[in-house]
Formats: C-alpha cells, structure tokens, sequence
C-alpha cells in the first residue's frame, strides 16, 4: 500500500506540474527578450544622458596615469547609416547590417581635444557578430588609416571644425555580447591637420612618443569608449523594470 501511495503521489505532483506550465502557456506570458532583441531596442529606452553623460570623469585614464575629465558638446540626432561613414568602413560594417546610429562629441578639461563617440546598433545575430569581430582582427581592419570613422562636429560649439582632416588617433571594438560596434575618433580642439594619424592601440604601447601619445588623444579614444561599452553591458543586464 505505502508503494502504491508512493506512486499516487509522483502521478499527482507530474500532473500538477504539468498544468502549472500549460497555465503559464495559456496566459501567453511572453518569454524573457535575449539581450540580442534588448540590445536592438536600447537605443530607444535607454535616456541620451545615460549613453553620453554632460560630463565623464576617469580615474588614472590620461598619460601617465592622471586623472582626466571631459565634458559634452553635443548629441547628434539618431539616424540610419547612409552616408556616415567612409566607404571602405561602410563596405566592412555593412554584412551586420544598421538599425541605429548614436553619437555625440566630448572635449576634454583643458579644451585641447575633441572626441566623437559612436554607437551603432546592428541588425545581425551573434554569428554575425562573430564573424564581424573575426574579419576586423584577422585583417587588422580597426588599425587602417582608410577605415577611420566619421567625426560629429556640432556647430557652433568648439568641435564645429572637427572634420576627416582633424582626424587624429581613433578605436573601433565590435562587441558580440551584443548587436553593437562602438568606436571613438579624437583630434585637436584647434583644429590641426597636420598630426599622422595613429590607432590608439598603437599610440598606448609602451614608450610610444607620436604626438598622439603624448597630447594624450589616444587615452580620450580609449577611456570614452570603454565607459560606453560598460554603459551598453549594464544596460543590457538590467531588468525591463530596472532599465530608466
């Protein structure tokens, strides 16, 4: 009898179970959004102020290990990817596909630098971000001078002139914890043309004496694009209810 108690009980506990999940089916309760399908759509919920702050401020993030801050000048408005970048990085992002483009631009405390700021949000899947990331390191593409991206100049304010010309270190990371490429592209406040352009990677190697290492335009690409890409990470762990 205990034996066939036994059995009655694990016949009613699957059954229970068993209905608990049909409920839950029935009550059409949608699944939880992977953070492929959130991150697609952060560019929407996420607030302007939360993706580019009015003002950063880095820790040991300038040459030297001095600290260095940096204030906003401007946001550009959200667009597609027509016409925003140089036709050789537009042919090499183009496989993974635009939903958005987010930039905006920062100078540093001493207003001798200019920084632009880029989010785009693809429309690929986490192959194709893979696959993305993997031709950009194997061809070393995020260390060619023909595949730097477009500045932001706002006007009227002290990166109006930060043009193609003004280029002068730059960083471009594909992410494929997410539908994401984030890159920065720095120059000098002055407007300068005559600076060799250098990818940050190379202007941060130890006893690298270039004048963007020096000017400290490499740690500006470098420092605002990190803080971004922990700001997209966090805002993908979020809950729904936790996201502002």
């Amino acid at each position: 009898m205990r034996t066939a108690a036994s059995a009655a009980c694990l016949v009613l506990g699957t059954g229970l179970v068993a209905g608990a999940l049909a409920a839950h089916a029935l009550a059409g309760d949608p699944p939880e959004p992977s953070p492929y399908e959130r991150g697609r759509s952060l560019w929407h919920s996420v607030p302007v102020d939360r993706l580019f702050p009015p003002a950063l401020h880095g820790d040991a993030a300038g040459p030297g290990g001095a600290d260095r801050d940096w204030r906003r000048l401007g946001v550009a408005p959200d667009t597609g990817c027509a016409g925003a970048f140089d036709p050789a990085l537009a042919r090499a992002l183009a496989p993974a596909g635009c939903t958005r483009l987010l930039r905006a631009t920062y100078t540093d405390a001493t207003a001798t630098t200019v920084t632009t700021v880029g989010l785009l949000v693809t429309g690929t899947g986490p192959a194709g971000m893979r696959a993305l990331r993997d031709r950009f390191d194997d061809g070393h593409l995020d260390r060619r001078t023909d595949l730097m991206p477009h500045p932001y100049a706002p006007p009227g304010t002290l990166a109006a002139r930060f043009g193609d010309a003004q280029r002068a270190s730059w960083r471009v990371t594909v992410l494929t914890d997410a539908p994401a490429v984030v890159y920065t592209v720095t120059g000098f406040a002055d407007a300068r043309t005559d600076t060799p352009p250098q990818p940050a990677s190379d202007a941060l190697l130890p006893g690298a004496a270039s004048a963007v290492a020096q000017a400290g335009l490499a740690h500006d690409a470098t420092a605002l694009a990190d803080r971004l890409e922990r700001t997209l990470r966090e805002a993908l762990r979020a809950t729904p209810e936790q996201t502002p």
